[in-house]
């Protein structure tokens, strides 16, 4: 089942720092409080009770981390209702997506080259464009660490340059896989180079060289329109949905039309 794959996945991916609190894992960053690095994921068919819930609630609050989840609900279904109950609310509902067969390397405007990032000083460039690309504060040590562990666990990490000035102008990365699974994301370009299929590009870049080192099955999550038809062009396509809940504002995406 696609769903439980992607499950075991994301607990693999919460490493040796995750966190057991039944029948949750709980991977909690104590380094960095970004609602994106500190999550939880139910056990596949999870009933929790008031008190599992209460129990989850406060291994996030011990830690100052805002109590939050990502998961795919049709492979947990019971687990929204015990959630709401407790006062969480959906942050968004997005559309995720997985790839059978890669598609050409489509044409960049520009002369860019996509090269395999997996020293420290590509790295540096990779985490700049990335912070750049998503509006984040400016890259840190820790970043590049993060991104480092990746290259480290077997994971893919790839800098579009731009061969003019030399310049990481997009970049992207496939987490470690697990039994042939793995999430492809932070594909990000910076504004100066945005609309040049630069994306598009490291996304196929990305899912070619993804299976060289065993990646049957990647999938991402866009979160907008925009996003998901670039990587609709790389051959992606909506299967399922994940739900990202804790106790922000709410937000729904959908597959968007081919």
């Amino acid at each position: 089942m696609f769903e439980s794959d992607v499950h075991a996945y994301l607990r693999a991916a919460a490493g040796d720092g995750a966190v057991r609190v039944p029948p949750f894992l709980a991977r909690l960053d104590e380094h960095d409080d970004g609602l994106f690095f500190n999550y939880a994921v139910p056990d596949d068919g999870a009933r929790p009770t008031s008190r599992d819930v209460a129990n989850l609630v406060a291994a996030f609050a011990d830690r100052r981390r805002t109590p939050r989840l990502e998961y795919l609900p049709a492979a947990a279904p019971g687990v929204e209702a015990a959630l709401l109950a407790a006062g969480f609310r959906p942050e968004r509902r997005l559309p995720i997506l997985t790839c059978a067969q890669a598609k050409p390397m489509p044409v960049v405007d520009g002369p860019v080259e996509i090269v395999n990032a997996a020293d420290d000083a590509l790295l540096w460039q990779v985490a700049a464009v990335q912070s750049e690309a998503y509006g984040m504060p400016e890259a840190t040590e820790h970043d590049v660490a993060r991104l480092r562990q990746v290259v480290e666990r077997g994971g893919l990490v790839a800098l579009a340059v731009d061969a003019a000035s030399g310049e990481g102008v997009g970049a992207g990365q496939f987490g470690p896989p697990h039994r042939g699974v793995s999430e492809l994301a932070g594909v990000g370009v910076r504004a100066s180079h945005r609309r040049r299929g630069i994306a598009a590009a490291v996304t196929a870049w990305l899912t070619r060289e993804g299976r060289a080192i065993g990646i049957a099955t990647p999938f991402l999550m866009p979160d907008n329109d925009g996003a998901e038809r670039i990587y609709q062009r790389a051959g992606y396509a909506c299967v399922t949905e994940i739900l990202h809940i804790s106790r922000r504002a709410p937000f729904r995406r959908v597959c968007a039309p081919r």
